[in-house]
């Protein structure tokens, strides 16, 4: 398991010290230490020896305990304060290839992995006791993290102390609000921090700095040496622990605000952002037995965000939300409590992709042993936001999965669904791919199919492009709405990083209202969708082949709001995309691989119409095309907006 770390707040082990013994030469010696008194008096000297090394090392692992920092015992650790320390060391070393940090000499952070927590770290520790209380990475050699690193500051109380290093590189993105930021916490260097800088810094959060060390790169291209930092900080009498009700609400608030920093007005003494949400009905609910798994890691933030929405739409039911953490995790099973829901860790197996394929078998699993009478299960990841429209989707189209075994899954997720390609929020349509991101599974599919056949932990696959192998997907299709029920608004993660998030994700379109009453929802069936799409292509008017999609001329002059426009591309093989993948990339929606597809067909918005896209002639719908149009054909690009890389 390559995310395993060992715990540094562990007690020490303290090995039995060895007893050595003394000879004594001589026949003299040998005679006295034979007789009995001699023997007496030597055993009793050897007994008060032993007590005597024992209350020694007793009160040296006291005080050596007194001295361990602890944010996994926070009723520990401030016992020990109350017993008389007054202060902290604090070590920081910022590297290019690690990045350390110790409390009186207890390790808190150390990353010495090259592809992990570049950027600048941040601990959080509490200044009465000296608890961690937040350990965050932002890449600010990437775009956009310097602003995440900006709202995470915000949301920290004041008074906390803040301990700043960076690793490998932390300026490339980092713009000047954030630097001003920086400053008006005490730094004096932030504005002298350049391309692969070393920098360390500790302060409390309200303007007094504690220390800081800025190291110079020698060239343009080269690393700075090591900035090494040392620092005492004195702890206050009180954390600025606040009076909330002592109900279950308040009991819960107050455990999560002693341990965990960064949430902002969750932890607020006056007015704190509310943990306990009203459970709205949902009008003609058919989902009152259906659960909801929600695949979390060791991303609290995301889990917490996504979660504060979820709760909020109408149809949630918190006894029905179970949140399954992939590792022993404390700070994410805290959000889970906090907001009184169900959370449950399991050991992680494999590594990277594996191990998340076997974090969604584990809890898939684990949650219809919990509901044995729940026929389906509603799936979402952490780092999903969802519209209130979420589970009326759900309700308004579980019913075609029982009736209809044509269908895979019903996901709340367009692939194509970004803001300039969808438009319709009552639209269905049936595709060939299995999009995730919010969707709901049948019991017998998962028990019979997908559980028996899952890949093992050594098969470094991902889960879901396993499911959409035709040897599991088996000819069938999932319904997807026109406009998105989830929003992914994560940036972090193994297959994730802040210019992939904001390439292909940033700009998809979640619907905002709720009570939206779905069309023609018994068409989507198979036989019916077949009906229901030969009769609109019947009616289409025909695009403007003379240009490509993506010139505003495609849509003819007289193509009025709510007309069907038909346009035919070249597609000579079931699998001959070019020209597709070169749609998708000037039209700015995903073009990696091919997703929402039907029958070599896709559907989506262009220019406000709503547009059916056949291959020709590998497509069914290809008989509808006039003899007259030639079928347009885009060169293939193989450029796309891959991971930055420095």
């Amino acid at each position: 398991m390559d995310d395993w770390i060992p715990n540094p707040k562990a007690k020490p082990f303290y090995p039995k010290p060895w007893m050595k013994a003394s000879t004594v030469s001589g026949t003299r010696a040998v005679s006295y230490l034979a007789s009995g008194r001699c023997i007496r008096k030597f055993f009793k000297a050897g007994l008060l020896g032993v007590l005597i090394i024992t209350a020694v090392i007793n009160l040296l692992y006291i005080f050596d305990t007194s001295k361990k920092l602890s944010d996994k015992d926070y009723e520990t650790v401030k016992k020990m304060h109350q017993v008389g320390q007054s202060s902290i060391t604090i070590d920081v070393v910022s590297s290019k290839e690690s990045v350390f940090v110790a409390v009186d000499g207890t390790t808190v952070l150390h990353q010495a992995d090259k592809d992990k927590d570049r950027g600048i770290n941040i601990i959080v520790l509490n200044q009465a006791t000296g608890s961690v209380m937040s350990k965050r990475s932002f890449d600010t050699y990437s775009p956009f993290e310097d602003d995440a690193m900006a709202l995470f500051i915000n949301m920290v109380s004041n008074g906390r102390i803040l301990v700043f290093a960076i690793k490998d590189e932390g300026s490339f993105s980092l713009k000047e609000p954030a630097r001003q930021l920086l400053r008006s916490l005490g730094s004096q260097k932030i504005g002298n921090l350049y391309y692969r800088d070393m920098w360390a810094f500790v302060c409390i959060k309200g303007g007094i700095t504690l220390g800081e060390t800025l190291s110079k790169a020698p060239k343009s291209l080269e690393w700075a040496e090591k900035a090494a930092l040392k620092v005492n900080a004195h702890l206050s009498e009180s954390a600025g622990d606040c009076k909330w009700p002592d109900n279950e609400e308040g009991l819960r608030r107050k455990a999560f605000c002693g341990k965990v920093e960064g949430y902002g007005s969750v932890c607020d003494c006056d007015v704190p952002s509310p943990i306990v949400f009203p459970v709205i009905k949902l009008e003609n609910n058919n989902l009152e037995n259906v659960p909801v798994v929600i695949i979390a890691s060791d991303r609290p933030h995301y889990l917490y965000r996504m979660l504060q929405t979820l709760l909020t739409v109408p149809g949630a039911d918190p006894k029905m939300i179970n949140v399954f953490i992939d590792g022993y995790y404390e700070e994410p099973l805290a959000v889970t409590k906090l907001l009184g829901l169900r959370g449950i860790q399991h050991t992680p197996q494999g590594i990277k992709n594996a191990r998340i394929s076997q974090h969604y078998k584990a809890s898939l699993t684990a949650v219809f042993n919990y509901h044995p009478n729940a026929q389906y299960a509603i799936i979402i990841e952490e780092d999903l936001s969802v519209s209130p429209d979420f589970f009326n989707y759900f309700s308004q189209t579980k019913f075609l999965l029982e009736e209809d075994p044509s269908l895979y899954c019903i996901s709340a997720w367009n692939d194509q669904g970004y803001d300039q390609t969808c438009q319709d929020p009552g639209l269905l349509y049936r595709v060939e791919t299995m999009p995730g991101l919010g969707w709901l599974l049948k019991r017998s599919l998962y028990k019979n199919e997908l559980e028996p056949q899952w890949p093992t932990p050594e098969k470094r696959w991902d889960w879901d492009m396993w499911m959409r192998t035709e040897s599991i997907r088996k000819g069938r299709e999932c319904i997807i709405p026109d406009v998105s029920r989830t929003f992914h608004f994560g940036s972090r993660g193994i297959n994730m990083n802040p210019h992939f998030q904001d390439s292909y994700f940033s700009r998809h379109r979640l619907q905002a209202d709720g009570g939206i009453r779905l069309k023609n929802l018994n068409m989507m069936k198979k036989s019916s969708y077949e009906t229901l799409v030969t009769d609109q292509l019947s009616q289409a008017k025909v695009a403007n082949h003379s240009t490509t999609p993506c010139d505003p001329n495609f849509i003819p002059s007289n193509v009025k709001e709510g007309d069907v426009v038909v346009a035919y591309i070249e597609m000579k093989t079931a699998t001959d995309f070019d020209t597709w993948k070169a749609i998708a990339k000037c039209l700015h929606i995903w073009d990696l691989d091919v997703r929402g597809i039907h029958k070599s067909m896709w559907r989506l918005f262009i220019y406000k119409r709503q547009v059916f896209i056949i291959g020709v002639p590998a497509s069914a719908y290809s008989s509808y095309k006039p003899n007259d149009v030639l079928p347009i054909s885009m060169p293939k690009e193989n450029k796309s907006p891959a991971k930055k890389e420095r």
